[in-house]
């Protein structure tokens, strides 16, 4: 590997503490790769072709439905389409019905059973309890799934009731995600979440209570007002509340939320800095360490084992997903698909017969590989074996001048077997993971030019 590639950019700066310090700053929520854009005149025939394939495919694959609908704007969100509206959930629930026939029907879709499915958003649980029970149905009777299909549905504990609850689970959803955030009153407030830490707490309890399936919560550490002492809070009722699992995720500052807006105008404090966030980590890490729960990623965890967070640790790879709906998006056959934001376009193509592609993309030929990476940092090691079992390619040996950089900055440790990551690693775990995919850019695409 060229030394010039090493830069500190890649490496991490040498510090007695890494964990706070090692970068700047988080690069990206998720680490990338390279793609090539499909010109919009063969995304319609290309993606058919792709979705005729009889032949059964030799990954998992997952199935990702997205309901584009808030009532509430959350400060730190970027990804708010539209405020729920009964009338625009109803024709919009229309059309992703007929989406869902259409693509169900398809040759490729029926080639091998799904092995999860996630229903995510904007705000699932905006839909109707009639509606969350029929797309439920409309899943399990359409798509061949697995006997053991992991079916989540995301949502927020507002407005779930009873009835909710209990029309999912008569629709076949086996998993729930809420997105918490943060219990404390103040924090949930600012942040614009509604309910106030009592109302949470007590709904969460008595939802995991019932045994029915998973229950399980996103925590977000950083947030204005989130001090130390409010995340210790946090992490102490993420305990009593039963939950089977917890996802422990740190404020990523995106331009143009709400939140940005607010602090430019001093109505909010500035988030938590780089350090205090790190500090955060560090403790929600050592509090599961002491609780013995069992830790599924860098930053998740289950209390036993229904939890299993399965389309969650898929979609890191390259399984293969089939989008549905507004705003979704996945991949199949070697292409990303990005369906399209708005609901007049969307609506429009379902109508028009069309796949509601807003942008198709071929994935590069290393793309499978650097999903591999993506994957083996989130689950906090790499293993030398399995990489050039599946690559062909000792990769591991290649790279072995960025391990040392790194195990001198305290990020990872690693032998002739594993790279495993440090608590700063796993903090800075996208950071890596991004930086060991653009020091292999080069060589791979140069092989592949070959």
């Amino acid at each position: 590997m060229p030394e010039a590639l090493l830069t500190e950019a890649v490496t991490g700066i040498h510090s007695p503490d890494p964990l706070r310090f090692a970068f700047s700053n988080k690069r990206s929520a998720h680490a990338g790769g390279m793609s090539a854009m499909v010109s919009p005149d063969e995304r319609q025939p290309l993606a058919c072709q792709v979705l005729s394939s009889e032949k059964a495919p030799e990954k998992e694959r997952c199935l990702y439905i997205h309901i584009p609908f808030c009532r509430v704007r959350c400060t730190y969100c970027n990804f708010f389409q539209y405020a729920s509206s009964q009338k625009l959930i109803d024709e919009y629930f229309a059309a992703l019905e007929v989406e869902i026939q259409r693509k169900a029907a398809m040759p490729w879709s029926q080639s091998a059973p799904f092995r999860a499915v996630y229903v995510g958003g904007g705000t699932p649980t905006d839909l109707t309890a009639e509606q969350v029970e029929k797309l439920g149905n409309l899943i399990r009777s359409h798509f061949p799934l697995t006997t053991d299909c992991e079916i989540t549905l995301e949502g927020r504990i507002n407005r779930f009731d009873d009835r909710m609850f209990e029309s999912a689970l008569a629709g076949g959803f086996n998993r729930f995600s809420f997105g918490v955030q943060s219990f404390d009153t103040q924090v949930r407030r600012k942040a614009k979440r509604l309910d106030d830490r009592e109302d949470v707490l007590s709904r969460i309890q008595s939802l995991s209570a019932t045994n029915a399936a998973p229950i399980v919560i996103d925590l977000l550490f950083g947030l204005p007002y989130q001090n130390l002492t409010v995340w210790q809070q946090d992490l102490d009722d993420f305990l009593s509340s039963g939950a089977h699992g917890v996802d422990l995720y740190q404020l990523i500052e995106m331009g143009g939320t709400p939140m940005q807006g607010l602090v430019e105008k001093g109505k909010l404090p500035l988030p938590a800095e780089t350090p205090v966030k790190a500090s955060m980590f560090e403790y929600g890490v050592a509090f599961m360490d002491r609780h013995h729960l069992r830790r599924l990623s860098v930053n998740h965890w289950a209390r036993d084992n229904r939890e299993r967070s399965i389309y969650n640790s898929l979609a890191k790879t390259s399984t293969e997903v089939l989008p549905l709906g507004a705003g979704a998006g996945g991949n199949v056959g070697g292409y990303g698909f990005m369906q399209h934001r708005t609901l007049d376009a969307y609506i429009a193509a379902i109508k028009s017969n069309e796949l509601p592609i807003a942008m198709m993309t071929k994935s590069a030929p290393q793309a499978e590989l650097f999903a591999e990476i993506k994957a083996s940092f989130d689950r906090g090691f790499l293993s030398a074996e399995h990489l050039k079992a599946r690559f062909g390619k000792d990769i591991y040996a290649y790279c072995q001048p960025l391990f040392k950089a790194w195990q001198q900055n305290g990020l990872v440790v690693f032998d002739q077997e594993y790279l495993s990551l440090t608590l700063a690693g796993s903090f800075w775990a996208v950071n890596l993971a991004q930086a060991m995919i653009q020091v292999l850019q080069p060589v791979t695409a140069a092989q592949h030019a070959a």
